[in-house]
């Protein structure tokens, strides 16, 4: 057997005869063996496991004072936390600021933003579904 033969029978791409011409018995039973084990081992290869699976998913509270705060709420979607996001603390100005930074952080990293109260916003990347919506009652004494 050359090496050429050698190095082709390591990397799988041909067959070694010369252990068929001096052990048929036992070469056939390891054929088998193989043959059984390598489409379980293809089988294997195919099992995909999702790497951001999440068993214990924590949801983040914040209520930022300023606008400079905002880059934490967005380190927390980056990993890929959501976070519900109260406004009531800052200038309706700055609350805009907040808000419209927050939509280009969710939109960058696929996720969502949804207003769930006045001033009130969830904000979730994209391993988080949000299903249904939440209505704002016109008249505030009901």
């Amino acid at each position: 057997m050359g090496v050429m033969n050698k190095f082709m029978n390591f990397l799988g791409l041909q067959e070694d005869e010369v252990h068929e011409e001096h052990e048929p018995q036992r070469t056939a039973e390891h054929h088998e063996e193989t043959e059984t084990s390598v489409p379980e081992a293809r089988r294997n290869k195919g099992n995909i496991v999702s790497i951001h699976s999440q068993k214990n998913v924590r949801v983040v509270l914040n209520e930022p004072r300023s606008y400079e705060e905002t880059q934490e709420i967005a380190d927390h979607l980056r990993n890929r936390r959501p976070v519900v996001v109260n406004l009531q603390r800052v200038r309706p100005d700055q609350a805009t600021r907040i808000v419209d930074f927050l939509s280009g952080t969710v939109y960058a990293l696929n996720g969502s933003i949804s207003k769930i109260g006045p001033n009130i916003f969830l904000c979730t990347p994209d391993s988080v579904e949000i299903h249904g919506s939440i209505s704002e009652t016109m008249n505030p004494e009901n």
